[in-house]
């Protein structure tokens, strides 16, 4: 390793590629998150349904994420898992005005978390919930409590109340997971 390698890695200038995986059902706003933290060059600006899954790249401070957007129609759903192993966190974005749909976000979740390469993980998970423009919107409180967030206590979590149409939330969002991330990069080395 050349010097200035090794004093980029000692200052942390140097960028550490990692992989986030963005879930949630369809119609939750997931490829919108996404586009939003890509710079204004790549932003897309017709967003259609994802089929399959997506791969987006995005910075923030000196890590270079590389998001898997996946579908979230029910026929798509279990790709998800072939995505856990490698990835070093999780964004779950949660469509706040969807009432009816939220116990079938728990259900998702609860598979996720109780699979083999989640469970014994400590991969943080930064969740959306995204729609608070909505008249019909639950506040990020009520949203947690129906899922059952606090009885996660071997993961770190953050939720954040958000719109991906105007931004509002995401930034404070993806800093905490790119703060989450890097102290478990630091463990790790």
């Amino acid at each position: 390793m050349g010097l200035f390698q090794r004093l980029a890695n000692f200052l942390g200038v140097r960028k550490k590629d990692v992989n986030v995986l963005v879930v949630g059902l369809n119609n939750s706003g997931k490829t919108t998150v996404v586009n939003s933290f890509k710079s204004e060059d790549d932003r897309i600006t017709d967003i259609v349904p994802t089929v399959g899954f997506n791969v987006e790249r995005f910075q923030n401070q000196n890590l270079a994420f590389t998001a898997f957007d996946m579908s979230g129609h029910g026929r798509y759903r279990d790709l998800w898992e072939h995505y856990y192993k490698n990835c070093h966190g999780i964004i779950f974005v949660i469509d706040s005005s969807d009432r009816l749909r939220l116990v079938v976000v728990k259900e998702e979740l609860d598979l996720m978390l109780q699979h083999p390469d989640i469970c014994q993980k400590k991969l943080p998970i930064l969740f959306f919930a995204n729609k608070m423009d909505c008249k019909e919107a639950l506040s990020s409180v009520k949203i947690a409590a129906a899922l059952g967030l606090d009885k996660i206590t071997d993961k770190p979590w953050h939720i954040s109340a958000s719109n991906a149409l105007s931004g509002e939330g995401l930034q404070e969002g993806v800093e905490w997971l790119t703060q989450q991330i890097r102290e478990m990069l630091s463990v790790k080395s």
